[in-house]
This record gives C-alpha cells, structure tokens and sequence, in this order.
C-alpha cells in the first residue's frame, strides 16, 4: 500500500532536529536511551526534589523514587522475574502503582497496567493472554529485594503492554516500546511548549486512571522528565480535585471534559484560587464549543490545549494549540512533530479513515498477528477512526468507523455490549449506540427488541450485564421498541437510523 502523507498545514510546533529514518518516519533526536536512563537523568539532575506525591499518602523526592523502584526490581528478580517477563500493574493510582511502574522498568522486564474497572472476566484474560511472571495485586506488599537496575535496554525493546477493549469482546495488547514511550514524552513537551530550563518548577496533578496512556504517557512521564512534580489524585472525587490544585499549587492540569465540567459545575468554585495554573489540556471525549469558553474564562491564566491519541499510538498524535482552541473548538488539532497523518479511502466530503505514522506507533498487538497486519499496514495505523483534515492541516474526527462509543475518555465498543446482550433476560436483539451527552461527550444507549411473548425488564438487563462488563460499559440509556431493529438489505444494523430515531427517557439509575 502506497500512502503520501497529508501536509502538516498550520501546525505552529517546534520540529528542530525532527529527521527521518530509512523507513521515512520522523524521529526525534537526543531521546534518552530507555526510561531506565529517563528517570536516572532526572535522579542525578537533582535527586532531593520532590518527584512524586499520593494525595493524603506519601511524598518521594527523586532519590527515594529510584532506590525504592530499584528494591521493587530486585524483589521481582529473586521472585524469578526475568528481563522481558511480563508484570501486570492492578494496584490503584498511587505511589505504589509508580513505583511497581518503574520497578518493572528497572528488572527489566515489561509492565502490563491493567485497567482496574473491568470485570474479573476482562482481568482473567489479560493476565492469561500476556502470561504474567508477576502480579502486583492490591493489599499485598510490593516485591523488595537487593536495589537492581537494568541498564543494557534499548529503545526498540518491548516495555509495556496496555489492553485496549476490543470489538469481540477480548482486549488487545499494545506492545509499547521505549521509543514510543519517550517520543510521546517529546511531542508532550513540545505541543504544550514547556520551557525546559523552568520544567522541574511544573506541579501537575494526575486526575485520570495510571493505567491509561494519557495518566501514564502523557503525565506522570512527562514531569518525571522534566524533573517536575508529579500529584495523584489516588480516587477522583470533585472535591478532592479541587483543593488539591490549591494546596499542591497545581501550575498543569491535564484531564477529561467531564472532570473540568463537573468542576466548574461546583457550587463553591470561586472560593478555590486556580489562577496557578498555566496550562490546560482536555482531550480523550468530544468537548461541547461552550465548554471549552467556560474552561477560558474560570481558568484564566491557563493556555489551553486538545490533545487526540490513542493506546496505539502512545498517546498523542494531534493536538490543538491555545491559539486555535476558541475559534476550531470541534478540532483535535494538528499533527504532532513526528507525525504523518493520511486519509484513506476518501468520500466525496472529504471523509476517510484516519492512518497514523510515526516513532509513537506501537510495536503490534500481542499474541494476535491477524489483528496486526490488519491494524499496521506498512508503517501506518489504521485507527478506525472517520476524520477529515482542513487546509490549515487542523484534523477533525467525525465518527468512528468501528462504532466506538467514548464516554467521558473510557473507550467503549458496541459490539461487546451487543454481545454481552445476547443472553440478557427478555433480549431477542440489541444495538448499542452513543447517546450525545453535554459532560461525558456520549453515554451508552441500548435499544433492545423483546422475545415474542415477554417483557423487557430494563433494570434485570442492567444487572446482568453488571456482572459480565466493566461499569462504564453498561448502558445509562434503555429504549425498548417492539418493531424489529432497521436493518439494510446485508442484514446490518442501520445504527444512524436508530440514532436519529430513538427518543431516549432519563438516564437509569443516575448514570
């Protein structure tokens, strides 16, 4: 497949040093050779500043970070972790969660974050499918052993893996190596314009779950790099967010939609003094034109950005300067420095799905070639998702070519809901649809057809599928209609019908 690379337009980012390899993907120059060698630059820059702290737990200043991630290490290693042995991650954000991190990175093996909101099914087949050596499992202690650093890694080595759902109802594996890790750690620094030589003075605060990239990547990676210090919020709660940007004097934030709209929505906002922070960035869910106005005005020192990614890709792949943000609200930006955006299979209005190529890119899927070769096309991603790139170069999704549902930055397909469906009492067909939402972005909508002869009993059906996915699958909306579902000649759903047909009641149970 011959693909050219759409023009980069507008795109107001620093590309100095950026070339290209034999292949013709850009790289950056300089990257440190592992993270292993990311986090000891920072130690030996200065190894008394404050590098992590757990919002009502502990505080690490960068020494006590490496020599407690290097016994972590050296306690994987006498439990019979091997370089490149898998370490799945199902602690809770956290100092302990960074510090299995890293501990994982320092034995040298690769670390597998496990998204702790699946259900135990979901969990099961992660740690079957990457073959786990070692889990780290809440309310049991981190491995300790002699301090170990593995320092003989290479940037094309295999470093973690982070499952994606996935649209049979089995999550993927990215294998993310420590190029793209650090490349996205680049381009971060890069689109928000950090200025190095203050980096170490940033405080960000981490919001969102450590096992997604955005947490992970494009965060705690992030300040760790600069020398900065990194905040976790352990269990997010609005509240707790706010005073925590107050009295952690947060200067980042980096989060979902919904978190800022919940925020704002807050009756005592005023009485928090959030003029510290300097920087904004949003992304992972659709963002409604008002809410990126109001995120203007009640943060008003802050440049705001829109950053777009996907685990694919380690994170970030476009993003949308402050200089653009009020006036292409509706746009995920331009395409960062090291990366090639095409469009494949264009429609007469521009539309086409969106390919992606870059030093971000990850290495494949594991264990699963076919869903490779079909994904990673010579040197490109295809990302599934429907877009179009103006003549500026600004890139906008306009829908997702698997159905993918985004609620509030949790990615979820509707073909696992379906089939999760398939067997709820009283359910003879089931499509699964976005439901638009002013905070989330989208919620879950089910439309559900009844077995001839029965009743749908919409809250039984929530229950069931509660113990089979995790809970930001489950719908918030159930229509039950008794004519069949639209269907086109081919048998296939016709879903936009159902979306613009379907009249949708109060969301059930408060979600």
């Amino acid at each position: 497949m011959s693909v050219e690379p759409l023009p980069r337009g507008a795109a107001p980012f620093d590309t100095s040093g950026v070339w290209r390899d034999d292949n013709g993907v850009a790289q950056y120059p300089d990257l440190p050779g592992s993270l292993v060698e990311l986090l000891r630059i920072s130690v030996e820059r200065d190894p008394e500043h404050e590098a992590l702290v757990e919002v009502g737990g502990e505080r690490l200043t960068y020494r006590q970070l490496w020599d407690r991630g290097a016994r972590v290490a050296g306690g994987l290693a006498e439990a019979g972790v091997r370089p490149g042995d898998r370490v799945a991650n199902l602690l809770p954000a956290g100092v302990d969660w960074v510090l299995g991190f890293f501990g994982t990175q320092l034995a040298g093996a690769v670390a597998v974050p496990v998204n702790t909101r699946f259900a135990q099914p979901e969990i099961d087949y992660v740690l079957d499918d990457s073959g786990a050596a070692a889990v780290l499992r809440p309310g049991e202690p981190l491995p300790d052993g002699p301090p170990r650093s593995a320092d003989d890694l290479g940037l094309d080595d295999l470093a973690a893996i982070f499952y994606t759902s996935g649209t049979t109802g089995f999550p993927k594996g990215a294998m993310t190596t420590h190029r793209n890790f650090l490349s996205n750690v680049e381009t971060a620094i890069r689109v928000t314009n950090i200025n190095r030589a203050t980096g170490a003075e940033q405080r960000g605060l981490i919001s969102v779950p450590l096992f997604h990239v955005t947490g992970c990547n494009s965060q705690l990676l992030v300040y760790l790099t600069l020398g900065a210090a990194t905040v976790v919020l352990p269990k997010f709660d609005v509240q707790a967010f706010l005073r925590t940007i107050v009295d952690e004097r947060i200067n980042q934030l980096t989060s979902v939609p919904a978190i800022y709209a919940m925020a704002m929505a807050q009756h005592n906002f005023r009485d928090f003094d959030v003029s510290a922070v300097t920087k904004l960035s949003y992304g992972g869910a659709p963002i409604a034109p008002a809410l990126v106005e109001r995120i203007t005005t009640m943060f008003p020192n802050a440049r705001l950005g829109n950053g777009f990614g996907l685990t694919e890709t380690a994170s970030i792949s476009t993003y949308l300067p402050h200089e653009w943000a009020a006036d292409h609200p509706d746009s995920v930006g331009f395409a960062a420095p090291v990366v090639d955006l095409a469009i494949d299979a264009l429609d007469e209005t521009g539309v086409g799905e969106l390919l992606i190529r870059g030093p971000n890119v990850v290495a494949g899927y594991w264990n699963k070639p076919e869903a490779t070769e079909a994904a990673f096309v010579d040197g490109w991603l295809h990302s599934g998702d429907l877009a179009r790139v103006d003549e500026n170069g600004l890139t906008y999704v306009v829908d997702r070519a698997k159905d993918m549902i985004n609620r509030g930055g949790e990615n979820v397909y509707s073909v696992e809901v379906e089939n999760a469906l398939a067997g709820a009492p009283g359910v003879a067909e089931a499509a699964v649809v976005g439901v638009p939402d002013d905070v989330m972005g989208e919620k879950v909508g089910a439309v559900l057809v009844a077995v001839p002869g029965t009743e749908i009993d919409p809250m039984a059906v929530l229950d069931y599928l509660k113990e089979r996915l995790a809970d930001f699958k489950v719908p918030q909306f159930v229509s039950v209609r008794t004519d069949p579902l639209p269907r086109n000649p081919g048998g296939k759903i016709l879903k936009r019908t159902l979306r613009d047909d379907t009249t949708w009641g109060a969301p059930l149970r408060g979600r």
